[in-house]
């Protein structure tokens, strides 16, 4: 019978790293639970709610909402019909899904600023790469009802504290504006304008988008389009009184929050909902991949999916790249035992499992072997578990009500009740914590 394999493009996410050779293909669990730990608690602290969406909605919200000339919705999307003869698409991103649910579920009518973060998988039809597949995870944040500068910088600041926090430093915060839709009507005419000319000199993506996309042709990989588009118009250049007083005003809140950034006119995100702030933070310690965190306002998107006209601004960042850098410059530890408890004999094995039971309520780590086997293995795989002490009972022990504690990396070993192990749960503590020290 034939091994059924995951599918190309997934991963599972183990509690030990997985490698290929000396590199990490993919981070493990508790780099992951470290970054969700550091992400709930600083969105906590700025008052941000979780919202949890489905992973398969309509299609139709994603080419409306993301854009039909994207990449995203022209080439990557997973879609399917149901047993119902509906179009529904796993969701490739986690905004599309967030306005639905603000639409639907009449979030607006609270009334002020909603503040929101999620995090769960996405899925995008690309080329594996390390740090990119097909089933990615993202956390993100998206802020609605507010078209103040000060909404983009609070959630730059977040993303940079979180990033700071997880001890991430080697950063360059990217920033641009693409306008309204009137100034980027403007430039768009001037970019075209500039490129026509060259148009058999790009590669054969950006020849398709010079008439449905042109500003993507400024985030294109190839190297000769690259070169071309160096000498292309700023959109910078092309602003509106109102945006540029937007950006101005985010670019001075930023200085005075101590937040460094790069202007880079040639910014232009993916998705075509984005209006005025765009913005990618990159680590040079990731090479050729670099991005780590990307987003910006898109003050369309809730009225072009049928909602009040609502300004949102909010980023996304992927996982698998985070924790992979994460896991390089900083591994995680792992997971630590307190108590190792070897038992044999039926009686024994019966009233380990009990002690085991009683000690994890009293908020230790224990470990319980089942292995059954003599206990010469066992002590071996309590020396292996990292454990700072062993428990050991046999059905002497467990007819006395008593218990063998031994220190692992002394040697030292003593009987006491069971019953005086529990009634002293702090005084354990102690001489758990001094043994790791030792």
């Amino acid at each position: 019978m034939e091994t059924l394999q995951s599918l190309t493009g997934t991963e599972d996410i183990l509690p030990k790293p997985q490698l290929v050779g000396q590199d990490i293909k993919v981070a493990d669990i508790s780099t992951w639970q470290r970054v969700e730990a550091a992400a709930r608690d600083i969105f906590h602290r700025a008052a941000y709610r979780e919202i949890r969406t489905p992973i398969f909605e309509q299609t139709a919200l994603f080419e409306r909402g993301i854009g039909e000339a994207t990449d995203v919705v022209g080439k990557e999307m997973y879609t399917f019909k149901d047993r119902s003869d509906r179009s529904l698409t796993l969701r490739p991103e986690g905004t599309a899904g967030v306005v639905r649910a603000f639409i639907q579920q009449s979030l607006y009518a609270q009334g002020g600023v909603q503040r929101l973060w999620y995090t769960g998988p996405m899925f995008r039809y690309e080329r594996p790469q390390k740090g990119r597949q097909r089933q990615f995870h993202q956390v993100g944040v998206e802020v609605l009802g507010s078209r103040d500068p000060r909404a983009d910088v609070e959630v730059l600041a977040l993303a940079t504290d979180l990033l700071q926090t997880l001890g991430l430093r080697n950063l360059t915060f990217f920033l641009n504006s693409v306008g309204n839709p009137e100034d980027r009507a403007r430039y768009r005419e001037a970019l075209v304008a500039y490129l026509t000319p060259y148009k058999d000199q790009l590669d054969s993506d950006s020849q398709d988008r010079l008439s449905r996309n042109p500003l993507r042709i400024l985030d294109s990989k190839d190297e000769k389009t690259q070169a071309i588009a160096q000498a292309a118009p700023s959109i910078l250049d092309y602003l509106g009184d109102d945006s540029r007083r937007h950006f101005d005003s985010v670019q001075q809140q930023l200085t005075d929050l101590g937040i460094a950034f790069e202007l880079n006119p040639r910014l232009v995100r993916g998705l075509d909902y984005y209006t005025h702030t765009a913005f990618e933070i990159q680590s040079s310690d990731l090479g050729a991949q670099a991005t780590v965190c990307g987003g910006g306002r898109y003050d369309g998107l809730v009225k072009e999916l049928g909602g009040p006209d609502t300004p949102a601004v909010g980023w996304a960042i992927g996982l698998e790249r985070l924790t992979l850098l994460l896991e390089t410059l900083n591994p995680a530890a792992a997971p630590t035992v307190d108590l190792y408890v070897v038992s044999r004999g039926e009686k024994a094995e019966s009233n380990g499992l009990l002690l085991a039971q009683k000690l994890r309520g009293a908020g230790f780590a224990v470990e319980l072997d089942l292995s059954a086997a003599a206990f010469g293995k066992q002590f071996k795989r309590a020396d292996r578990s990292g454990a700072a002490a062993c428990l050991i009972l046999g059905d002497a022990e467990a007819e006395n009500g008593t218990v063998q504690l031994k220190w692992l990396q002394s040697g030292e070993q003593l009987e006491l009740t069971q019953a005086d192990l529990l009634a002293d749960v702090e005084g354990l503590r102690s001489q758990l914590r001094a043994a790791r020290e030792v």
